[in-house]
């Protein structure tokens, strides 16, 4: 009668089963910071008079934030994650040519299903698309997790997300996310792991998983998970240099709600300012007019995102009132979109290529908004300040819509374009 949240805990605690609200101390099997909190980790790791991190091959730091470094304060916490990474002899260290961390991690193989991860990021829960639990948390947590190699938790209620039905085309799985948070809100999963099921999701790349997965910490979820399949095995398969065992939640596991999704009958969903779960059809904000359109982030920066986007832009120019900013996730999907042309047609549509990480995503270097300034983006928070000034505003959609809109110059239904 378990969740597959409520197994990983149990087996990583060394219970037969858990119950949701339980307390465990559970073996963490892999453990990431990116720069902007690591020293912060590993200064709470010291202070427990903690010396050496538990593993160095299973902790790793991750230079994507602001990468590379646009100012002295940035460079300086670059140099100190060097210096870490070097005294700790960690196995693994990404600098700021790789991409974003929930990009880069399941491309180098360090999450399998099963598995129990930690970051030190609210978007950990990306990594639960692999059948794994993993969740963010903070740099004291972190600093007893790398140190130690446990850590507690409690056992999560789960909220099934039930996906029917073949999406239409140029309806992506940012929809179906932003079609949940719509329906849950903000604060209506949480602490709840989010189980995503049904055909709708089973028909998903494993990248489309990870941006459902991605979200569901804007609906306050301490995790998103989807059960392994196939897909999972072929996209491991030369990554995960070992063996892992699958988890899979009981045909009579109890959840706290069940939320049902008609795929079929879903359209374009966009999230307007200030929200998450101020979500409506695209069809009720089309002609809002923007001024930057930004396509990439760990939601949606994976090679299908801009393969998407080069289908829609490929020939075409960017209408000349509007910016375009795309960003490859990593330096794997740097390089695959290069080979196939993609980023060539981006760039000859007017669109700027930037180098993989996180980009505009947060307001961190690249495409800061203006006062007043309205942007189109296809990562997943809107908060305002979020990406520039707190008198700019900002839309969520997928990279469909906002290569459609960046070619009309306002919020576009992609499947009229």
């Amino acid at each position: 009668m378990s969740t597959v949240a409520e197994k990983i805990l149990a087996s990583h605690s060394g219970l037969d089963e858990a119950q949701p609200g339980e307390i465990v101390k559970a073996e963490i099997d892999f453990a990431f910071m990116p720069a902007l909190t690591a020293a912060l980790a590993f200064y709470a790791m010291y202070d427990m008079t903690i010396e050496k991190v538990w593993d160095r091959d299973k902790v790793t730091i991750l230079l994507d934030h602001i990468a590379p470094a646009t100012n002295i304060t940035n460079a300086s916490l670059h140099k100190e994650c060097r210096e870490i990474a070097r005294e700790q002899s960690l196995r693994y260290f990404y600098d700021i040519n790789s991409g974003v961390c929930h990009q880069v991690i399941p491309e180098n193989g360090h999450v399998y299903p099963g598995m129990l991860m930690v970051g030190a990021d609210s978007h950990t829960c990306t990594h639960g698309a692999f059948g794994a639990f993993a969740t963010g948390i903070g740099s004291t947590d972190m600093g007893a997790a790398i140190g130690t190699g446990k850590l507690w938790f409690k056992v999560p209620e789960t909220i099934r997300v039930n996906a029917e039905g073949r999406l239409a085309p140029r309806v992506m799985s940012k929809d179906v996310i932003l079609k949940t948070a719509k329906e849950l809100g903000a604060d209506g999963a949480t602490y709840c792991s989010l189980e995503f099921t049904g055909s709708t999701i089973r028909d998903m790349s494993v990248g489309a998983r990870m941006t459902l997965c991605n979200m569901a910490i804007e609906l306050g979820a301490k995790t998103g998970i989807v059960e392994p399949d196939d897909k999972t095995s072929r996209f491991l398969e030369g990554r995960v240099k070992h063996g892992y065992t699958p988890v899979y939640s009981d045909a009579d596991a109890v959840y706290r709600e069940k939320l049902e999704i008609d795929g079929a009958a879903l359209d374009p969903q966009v999230a307007c300012p200030h929200a998450v779960d101020n979500v409506k059809p695209v069809t009720e904000v089309a002609g809002k007019a923007v001024n930057q359109v930004f396509i990439g982030s760990c939601t949606n920066g994976r090679l299908e995102d801009l393969l998407v986007a080069a289908e829609i832009m490929g020939g075409k120019r960017v209408h000349p009132d509007v910016r375009v900013i795309a960003t490859p996730a990593s330096y794997e999907v740097y390089e695959a979109a290069n080979s196939r042309g993609i980023i060539k047609t981006l760039m000859d549509a007017g669109a700027v290529v930037c180098n993989p990480s996180c980009s505009v995503c947060f307001g961190g270097n690249h495409g800061i908004l203006a006062p007043g300034e309205v942007g189109l983006s296809t990562s997943n928070r809107n908060f305002r300040g979020r990406q520039g000034s707190t008198e700019s505003y900002v839309y969520l959609c997928s990279p469909a819509t906002a290569a459609a809109s960046a070619l009309t110059g306002a919020i576009t239904d992609p499947r009229e374009v």
